[in-house]
């Protein structure tokens, strides 16, 4: 097939003009190192890192779409919550015991409850657990619900840490731990919901979304391509939101002791994980 020539609507890249987009690296490279950022071995590593990463999850996406096995599919979903709540929590403020738990439990109940619906009930595939489509889905939902429970866990403890006097006098008047720490957590979940609602009024106009460009640069109709958009920015908002009040729901008790007092780490300057 000559360079550039369409099949069945995909443009394929050879492996010469996958090489010359490391062109594109060096014009990094060179930025960092002209203002000496320091941020070349990283961008070295991590240039090695996605092309390695993404070239054995290719081969490892072609063995699972082909195999199609329920079980396989749901122990690879579950090893990515983890991978993903592991990621979420190690960058927060925390404190108490099993953050990194209570975000796995928030993960997965909101992207099995959201991705179920979306996959079995509006898209619809023969068999539902097709992981050509499951797997994509899924992981929009994680990437994205990841995100949202750092902000909300992080905010809920930095929000705690700087009222402590405010819930401190609250507790004292026989407020119950969640009535003392109601506003912080109100705080917390609009933090962690407000960038993906925020992406709800923009799309479209500031860029057009992965998925979407995907899917027209794949060859699909343009049409059935925002519609499926739609169905994901709907999804991710949902999963966001449900992670999030999962997360804090839960995470909102690992600020006070068994006594309902606050945790004596709130009154550290730094609750960071080391």
């Amino acid at each position: 097939m000559r360079v550039g020539q369409v099949d069945a609507g995909v443009i394929p890249i050879t492996d010469f003009q996958l090489a010359l987009s490391v062109i594109l690296v060096f014009i990094t490279g060179l930025i960092t190192a002209v203002l000496r950022l320091g941020l070349l071995k990283s961008l070295f590593w991590g240039t090695v890192r996605t092309f390695v990463q993404l070239t054995l999850i290719g081969y490892a996406l072609n063995f699972i779409f082909n195999f199609n096995n329920l079980a396989l599919i749901i122990t690879i979903v579950v090893f990515m919550c983890g991978v993903a709540s592991k990621t979420a929590v190690n960058q927060t403020l925390s404190v108490g015991k099993f953050p990194l738990v209570l975000g796995f439990v928030s993960l997965l109940a909101s992207t099995f409850l959201v991705g179920t619906i979306v996959v079995a009930l509006i898209i619809a595939p023969k068999p539902w657990y097709t992981a050509r489509i499951v797997i994509p889905i899924f992981g929009m939902i994680l990437g994205n619900s990841m995100n949202g429970i750092s902000l909300a866990m992080d905010r809920l403890v930095s929000e705690v840490r700087s009222r402590v006097a405010e819930v401190e006098s609250l507790l004292s008047f026989g407020a119950t731990p969640w009535e003392a720490v109601r506003d912080c957590a109100k705080v917390a979940l609009r933090a962690g919901m407000t960038p993906t609602i925020n992406s709800l009024m923009v799309v479209g106009l500031v860029s057009l979304p992965g998925m979407m460009t995907g899917q027209i640069l794949g060859g699909a109709d343009p049409q059935q391509a925002v519609r499926y958009q739609i169905v994901v920015m709907l999804m991710i908002t949902a999963a966001v939101a449900i992670g999030c009040l999962l997360l804090v729901m839960m995470y909102y008790k690992k600020v006070f002791t068994l006594d309902d007092a606050l945790a004596a780490s709130l009154l550290d300057t730094d609750g960071r994980k080391k």
